[in-house]
């Protein structure tokens, strides 16, 4: 860290507060600074290069730097930099970019509402599911499902039916109206001896008890990333999600599949609901839509979803819920540029080209004596990681991600894994570098904790 008061290291401590970290451990240490991008490398402000193996926040399909966002941005900017879509007002981007996503979406969806993130998103459509059930006349029929380790933001709402601990304590979350059934990871909760089939017929019990204890009359949707996220990169085992679908159906409960991770070709499929055969009533997504270079976000609902909710708005008068933001022309403007530029680039075969470089790489590194397994789909994976017995859970992943930093990749670490979700511009060669110096950093993590043994 640089001594000078008036760097930005010391001028970040002592001005900006940060998300997901220990605020008093930050005081002390500060954050790396990152100054600049290009491709799949990002560079801090020593001039130091990293591969920036998460793309950002899983999120920068187009990698950083790409020259056609920024004009479109300043263009767009030049032009009508911004204008809000309430009371019967629109703009051009927005109209223009919920066309495509009609068009792009997997299966038959009515409507798009914008917001400008993954948790407003989520946030909102609990709302609108409410709105719904009350224009049914269903008004007991509002509990939600989510899953242990399911990941959803961290609104009141989303991080209610998000499943980590983590975003509930000491925020008197979740509220009353969500409950949370079993995380579908084999990895992680298999019994001893257990097949994966007789696990998928374990969590589909789960579920439907989940559902018979509190009453199908009261609960109305069920949560779920088709991939689990950032609670750890969870691949859904066989059967599992035609399983949920036939339970969803069978007590009328409706299905929201949150994409803000795994949409816009992250499984090498346009949306994971393709890769899983999913056929929800609502989907989110955010993220990659705009490669997170302009927030935004993107709800996209079927008909049977939508036409109850506009019955309620002309019954009470309005749909009294709106975001200033909402349908930002720039953010907008620069989504539909980057959803043009994955199809153009073909982004998404790339993704399925190299989904078995990526996983035989994963898999090459599980044979690592600090490692033990490895999971992943398309360009999302994880590496899971032997628990060290004298240390505090999930210590070896953050050595390693420690490590990692130091040898230049950037990753993200979570519980016993080390997650991986590079650009979506990435190639093969780049794949191979950055799996090299995986290994070069679990090699280094093994031989400090070896010599710390002796």
């Amino acid at each position: 860290m640089t001594d000078s008061a008036n760097s930005i290291e010391a001028r970040d401590i002592a001005y900006h507060m940060h998300p997901v970290v220990n605020l008093r451990k930050y005081e002390k240490t500060g954050g790396l600074v990152i100054e600049r991008g290009d491709g799949i490398y990002v560079y801090d402000n020593t001039g130091k290069r990293y591969i920036e193996g998460l793309a950002g926040l899983w999120s920068v399909a187009l990698g950083f730097g790409e020259k056609r966002l920024a004009e479109v941005a300043k263009a767009q900017m030049e032009k009508l930099p911004y204008y809000h879509s309430f009371n019967y007002k629109v703009n051009g981007p927005s109209v223009d970019l919920a066309e495509l996503l009609i068009k792009l979406a997997p299966v038959p969806m009515s409507k798009v509402h914008f917001t400008s993130s993954g948790s407003e998103a989520n946030d909102l459509v609990v709302k609108m599911v409410w709105y719904r059930s009350n224009s049914l006349g269903k008004p007991e029929k509002k509990k939600i499902i989510g899953r242990i380790k399911g990941y959803h933001g961290v609104t009141i709402a989303s991080a209610s039916i998000t499943g980590l601990p983590a975003n509930h304590k000491s925020f008197d979350l979740p509220l009353d109206r969500m409950v949370h059934t079993s995380c579908p990871s084999y990895t992680h909760f298999a019994e001893a001896g257990e097949t994966e089939e007789a696990f998928t017929a374990r969590m589909l019990k789960d579920l439907e008890d989940l559902i018979l204890e509190q009453g199908p009359e009261t609960i109305a949707a069920f949560w779920g990333e088709p991939v689990i996220g950032a609670g750890g990169v969870l691949v859904p085992p066989k059967g599992y999600w035609e399983g949920v679908q036939t339970i969803l159906k069978k007590y009328d409960i409706l299905l929201v599949a949150d994409e803000v991770i795994c949409g816009f070709g992250r499984t090498g499929k346009m949306f994971a609901c393709e890769t899983y055969n999913i056929t929800p009533d609502v989907m989110v997504t955010s993220k990659q839509i705009s490669s997170s270079y302009m927030p935004l976000s993107a709800i996209l609902m079927n008909d049977a979803f939508y036409q109850p909710i506009a019955d309620e708005s002309e019954r009470i008068g309005v749909f009294a819920h709106g975001f200033t933001a909402s349908g930002h022309p720039v953010a907008t403007a620069v989504g539909l540029e980057n959803l043009k530029i994955i199809l153009e680039r073909d982004l998404v075969g790339n993704v399925a080209r190299l989904e078995s470089t990526f996983l035989a790489g994963l898999a090459k590194l599980a044979e690592h004596p600090l490692a033990q397994s490895s999971r992943g789909v398309g360009l999302l994976g994880a590496l899971e990681l032997k628990p060290w017995d004298d240390q505090p859970a999930g210590a070896a992943a953050l050595a390693v991600a420690t490590q990692l930093q130091e040898e230049g990749v950037i990753i993200r670490n979570i519980a016993e894994a080390i997650c991986f979700c590079p650009p979506m511009i990435i190639t093969a060669e780049q794949i191979e570098e950055m799996f090299a110096i995986v290994r070069v950093a679990l090699d280094k993590v093994l031989a400090a904790r070896e010599a710390g043994e002796k």
